[in-house]
């Protein structure tokens, strides 16, 4: 909300206090205060199975209930339960691969996975506050949009090794390949043109990820990151866009590699890397967050599913991480994202109409609640492969409507 507040377990400095007053308690102290019930959770100090039970409040799920209160339920505990991923570090099933499975989650489970719920509960929680106090002032924050993009597949066809292209075609020969590596055909993940042009058109400003892994394997397929097509494909966005790091599948687990990669990307483009979203969004909590901060990275983008889209953090805002197992808030800041196209497409078996209508959804619930809608397209969807055909046309459509 925006608003100056302190903090006290001063009961009588609590009473004498002349404005908005906040008693976080279960036993009143003045008449005149909003007070919310507490559950034990804010007060402990280690991690275990937290008793939780959902139920309505005003037409939306909440938990941690309480009685008595001006509030039916924790908010504060409930919203931290949430933003920290507290469940994510309690024993779980992980999915085909090693990732947090979305199953696991409350959000998941009781419906509300794609709704940033912590944004309507705060919502509510501001018109109750100005109800109670009528001269409490605070700013609304407004809605933005942030499109971004993981350059984890460049080309589909150009710029390979001659191992893989010659490996590729006898695999499966191709015209098309055979036409793109000749000249007379653009490769049809080359999508960076139109993108520019659509960029232009809307007066985007986009964040671009780039996988450099230094090696190819089943899962970091893009060109390597010592070629000159690499370099020129990087340097030319990286000169109009603000550009991040996107750990490679390898350097997932390993902290000498991703300094590397983003001491390659820092090298092409002349910047300091400060922005990275993790490949297949594969991340553990904590280890994942500490080896970022540790590589020095202060915004991180991978706050979602690479399974289902919605709000991971059942939240449409940013936040700062915190880290639980340390008890501590650091300096790592969490941009959560809602949709991405490979999960349409790859887990949701969506169609492109499909697609653009989910999309749709999340454009309208962030406009609602004045969040942040961050976006993940790949440049292969915006190209000209078959396989994607009618993508691009949807996402054009979409941002049309986005930023009229």
């Amino acid at each position: 909300m925006q608003v100056d507040f302190e903090i006290t377990t001063d009961a009588e400095k609590f009473k004498q206090f002349d404005g908005v007053r906040i008693n976080y308690s279960n036993i009143p102290i003045t008449n005149t205060e909003y007070r919310i019930g507490n559950v034990n959770l804010l007060f402990e100090n280690n991690i275990q199975q937290q008793p939780i039970d959902c139920f309505e409040a005003n037409g939306y799920k909440a938990f941690f209930k309480t009685d008595g209160a001006d509030l039916s339920f924790d908010i504060f505990a409930a919203t931290f339960y949430l933003l920290s991923r507290y469940e994510e570090y309690l024993p779980h099933e992980k999915d085909m691969y090693g990732r947090y499975a979305h199953e696991n989650s409350l959000a998941f489970k009781e419906g509300f996975l794609k709704l940033p719920l912590i944004n309507t509960w705060i919502n509510d929680f501001r018109k109750a506050l100005k109800t109670k106090y009528p001269t409490f002032n605070f700013k609304l924050s407004t809605f933005n949009f942030l499109p971004t993009y993981d350059i984890d597949i460049a080309y589909s066809y150009k710029h390979k090794s001659w191992l893989r292209t010659v490996g590729a075609f006898m695999k499966s020969p191709s015209v098309e390949r055979v036409k793109v590596l000749s000249g007379s055909q653009k490769d049809p993940f080359d999508s960076y043109e139109w993108m520019d042009a659509l960029h232009q058109q809307h007066n985007l400003q986009p964040i671009y990820f780039f996988l450099a892994a230094q090696k190819n394997t089943l899962y970091d397929k893009n060109i390597l990151p010592n070629t000159t097509a690499f370099h020129h494909l990087v340097k030319h966005q990286a000169d109009k866009y603000e550009t991040g790091i996107h750990p490679g599948w390898q350097s997932g687990d390993n902290f000498l590699l991703l300094k590397q990669e983003k001491k390659i990307l820092e090298s092409i483009i002349d910047k300091h890397i400060t922005r990275s979203r993790q490949h297949y969004i594969r991340f553990h909590l904590p280890s994942g967050y500490r080896r970022l901060l540790e590589a020095g990275i202060t915004d991180d983008y991978s706050m979602g599913y690479g399974s289902i889209n919605g709000f991971r953090a059942s939240v449409t805002s940013s936040f700062y991480w915190y880290d639980l197992e340390k008890e501590e808030q650091t300096h790592l800041r969490i941009h959560p994202f809602c949709f991405m196209d490979a999960n349409s497409f790859y887990e949701q078996h969506f169609s492109a109409e499909q697609a653009y209508d989910e999309s749709m959804h999340y454009l309208k619930i962030c406009r609602e609640v004045n969040g942040t809608l961050i976006t993940i397209w790949h440049n292969n969807f915006l190209g000209t492969d078959r396989k994607f055909a009618g993508w691009r046309e949807c996402y054009e459509k979409f941002i049309a409507l986005v930023q009229p």
